[in-house]
C-alpha cells in the first residue's frame, strides 16, 4: 500500500475537476485544428512567445547552473532578447525561417531556442552526437540557411556548408570557418524587448528529428499550439496534485532538477527546460552525462527533480552507494520504458523520493500519459493514464477498438499532436487518422482504470537509453563494408539502457572478417550510439521467410541463445 500522504487517483481527479471550475487559465474549449475539432486551454497564450515571458517575469532569480555559471532568469532572457535582435538584424533571419541548432547543452542553446521561436522562426534542435552525414541530410532535409553551432558541429558542417548554402554562427568558440562568431552578434545588439511579431497558434515553431524504422531520420513539424498544450497539461496536473495534497508541490520549495540529457530531445527541452523556466524551477546543465557526478550536482545544488531516461535514474542507485541525496523528491524518467524492477530498488535507495514516468514521443510534444506516487508503487510496470485534460488513448487493433486489456496498437489524439512528417506525405498519412488521432507504432493495453501499460513496438527500432536508432540505418552502414555478404540488426535486451545494438553478420565467401575492423569503419559515419556493441558471425547465409524477406525474429532469438564473437 502507498503511504497515507499518497494521495489517491480519485483526490487528484477531484481536485483536477475543482481547477477546471475555479482557474481561468485552465478553462478548456473547443478549437478546429487542421480540419478536426480538439479541447484546448481557451485562455492560453496565443504562441510560444507569451510562455517564455512568464520565464521573464521570474526576475532574479537563479535559473542556470552551468559548469561555474550561474545564471538568473532577467539575464536568460535578456540574452533572448539580445539573441533575437542579433539573428533578425545581424543574421537576417525572418519569419518563416528555419534555424538550425547544433550543439551540445550550453546556456546559449535555451537563449537562442527562445530567440528564434519568438520571431515567429522554426527551430531546428539537431542531434549533437550526429557526425557529417547525418548533419548534411538533416540541413538539406529541413532547408536551414543559418545554423547555430559550437565548435565541434562546425568541423562536421564545414565541409558541406557552402554545398548547401549554410551560414554558421559559431557559440562559445572563436575558431575559423565560421561566417559569424556568437559573442560578436550578441555583443553589438540592442538589449530592449523582443520585435513584434505576429504568430498564431498554428503556426510551426520547431521542426525535431526522430529515427524511423525507414533509415533516415523523420523531420517532426511541431505548432506553437502544441507545445503550449503540452506545457500547460502538465502545469494543470502539477496543480492538482498539489491541491489534492493539501499545497505540497511535486517541485518542493525550493525546485531544482538536473538536465543530464540532450536538449535537442523534448524530454529535455519540454520537460526540464520549458518547464523549469515556467515554474521558477532551478535548472543545473550537464555537459554530457556522468553519473559520480550527477550526484554531487544535486546535492551541492540541492536540487529536488531528476528527469532523465530509466537507464541514468538506474546508474544514480549504483553511482550514489553509500551517499544519501536529502533533497531528491523525485526521479522522473521518459524516452524508454522503466524496468518495473527499477522502481523498487529507486524507492529503497532514496526513501524521500517518489520515482515517476511518463509516456510520450516527439509527435506528441512528450505528451501521452504521466505516473507518480501511490500509482506507480501500486503499478510499476505501468506508463500511468493519458495526460488530462486535453489527451485521449485508445488501444486500436484489425477488428478495431480493442476490449479492455487486450493488446493493439496505442493511439493518441490531442492539441499537442504534430502536424506532419517534414518532405514524408505518405509517412504522414499512414501516422495521422483522418480523425486526428496518431498511430504510435507502440503496442500496449489498457486496464479497467484506464491505465496504459507498453507491450512491445511495431517499429524496427532500437531504442538504447532513449535514444531512437533505425536497424535500417545501422544495416546500411554495415553493407557499405566490402566484407558484408548479408547483415541483420537488432535489439540486444539490457538491464542498464533498456536495449543495445546486435548486429549478425554473414561475411562473403573468402573475405576476411573482423569484427572490430567492422565496427570501426561504421564509426567514421555513425554516431557513436548507434554502432553495433555486440556481434556476432554466421558461416551460413541468414534465414528466410517466403517473402525473401529476413526472417528476424528467428535470428535474433538464435544469436541471443549464444555469447557474441565480438562485444565493445
Amino acid at each position: 500500500m502507498p503511504p497515507a500522504d499518497y494521495p489517491t487517483s480519485e483526490q487528484i481527479t477531484a481536485s483536477a475537476f475543482k481547477l477546471l471550475v475555479e482557474n481561468p487559465l485552465f478553462k478548456v474549449g473547443s478549437a478546429t485544428i487542421r480540419g478536426n475539432e480538439y479541447r484546448v486551454f481557451e485562455n492560453a497564450p496565443a504562441n510560444l512567445t507569451g510562455i517564455f515571458r512568464l520565464g521573464a517575469g521570474h526576475g532574479d532569480k537563479e535559473f542556470l547552473y552551468y559548469e561555474g555559471e550561474t545564471w538568473t532568469y532577467a539575464q536568460m532572457w535578456a540574452e533572448t532578447v539580445r539573441c533575437a535582435d542579433a539573428l533578425a538584424n545581424g543574421v537576417g533571419v525572418k519569419k518563416g525561417d528555419r534555424v538550425a541548432l547544433a550543439m551540445r547543452n550550453y546556456p546559449e542553446w535555451c537563449a537562442v531556442y527562445m530567440a528564434v521561436i519568438s520571431l515567429g522562426a522554426v527551430v531546428v534542435p539537431l542531434n549533437a552526437w550526429w557526425k557529417t552525414e547525418e548533419l548534411k541530410y538533416a540541413l538539406r532535409d529541413c532547408g536551414a540557411k543559418v545554423a547555430l553551432v559550437d565548435d565541434k558541429r562546425l568541423d562536421y558542417i564545414r565541409p558541406f556548408k557552402d554545398e548547401l548554402g549554410v551560414k554558421t554562427v559559431l557559440v562559445r568558440a572563436s575558431g575559423d570557418g565560421a561566417d559569424w562568431l556568437y559573442a560578436d552578434l550578441v555583443g553589438e545588439s540592442r538589449a530592449g524587448d523582443l520585435p513584434e511579431v505576429a504568430i498564431n497558434p498554428d503556426d510551426d515553431y520547431a521542426i525535431y528529428y526522430t529515427s524511423g524504422s525507414t533509415g533516415n531520420p523523420k523531420g517532426v513539424v511541431l505548432t506553437h499550439r502544441g507545445a503550449i498544450s503540452t506545457l500547460m497539461s502538465w502545469a494543470f496536473l502539477a496543480s492538482a496534485v498539489k491541491d489534492a495534497r493539501g499545497g505540497v508541490s511535486l517541485f518542493g520549495d525550493d525546485p531544482g532538477v538536473l538536465l543530464g540529457i540532450p536538449l535537442f530531445h523534448v524530454t529535455g527541452s519540454h520537460a526540464i527546460f520549458l518547464m523549469s523556466w515556467i515554474v521558477a524551477r532551478r535548472m543545473a546543465v550537464m555537459y554530457r552525462w556522468d553519473p559520480a557526478l550527477a550526484v554531487d550536482m544535486i546535492n551541492r545544488r540541492r536540487l529536488t527533480n531528476f528527469v532523465g531516461v530509466p537507464s541514468q535514474s538506474f546508474e544514480l542507485i549504483e553511482a550514489a552507494g553509500d551517499i544519501s541525496m536529502p533533497t531528491l523528491i523525485d526521479i522522473g524518467s521518459g524516452g524508454a520504458k522503466r524496468p518495473p524492477e527499477h522502481v523498487k530498488k529507486l524507492k529503497e535507495k532514496f526513501a524521500g523520493a517518489n520515482p515517476s514516468s511518463g509516456y510520450g514521443l516527439t509527435e506528441t510534444n512528450a505528451a501521452g500519459c504521466v505516473i507518480s506516487l501511490g500509482d506507480y508503487q501500486q503499478r510499476p510496470d505501468s506508463t500511468g493514464r493519458a495526460l488530462p485534460p486535453l489527451t485521449d488513448i485508445k488501444i486500436m487493433g484489425d477488428a478495431g477498438e480493442c476490449k479492455t486489456g487486450e493488446v493493439g496498437e496505442i493511439w493518441i489524439r490531442s492539441a499537442a499532436n504534430f502536424r506532419g512528417y517534414l518532405n514524408l506525405p505518405e509517412d504522414t498519412a499512414r501516422a495521422l487518422t483522418p480523425d486526428g488521432w496518431f498511430r504510435t507504432g507502440d503496442l500496449g493495453r489498457l486496464d479497467d482504470e484506464g491505465f496504459l501499460y507498453i507491450v512491445d513496438r511495431l517499429k524496427d527500432l532500437i531504442i538504447r537509453g532513449g535514444e531512437n536508432i533505425s536497424c535500417l540505418e545501422v544495416e546500411a552502414r554495415a553493407y557499405q563494408h566490402p566484407a558484408v555478404a548479408q547483415t541483420i540488426a537488432f535489439s540486444v535486451p539490457d538491464d542498464a539502457l533498456g536495449e543495445r545494438v546486435g548486429l549478425v553478420v554473414h561475411p562473403k565467401d573468402g573475405a576476411r572478417f573482423d569484427p572490430k575492423e567492422l565496427r570501426d569503419f561504421m564509426a567514421r559515419e555513425l554516431a557513436g550510439f548507434k554502432l553495433p556493441e555486440r556481434i556476432w558471425i554466421s558461416p551460413a547465409p541468414l534465414p528466410k521467410l517466403g517473402t525473401e524477406k529476413f526472417d528476424k525474429q528467428t535470428i535474433r532469438r538464435i544469436a541471443l541463445q549464444h555469447p557474441p564473437q565480438w562485444r565493445a
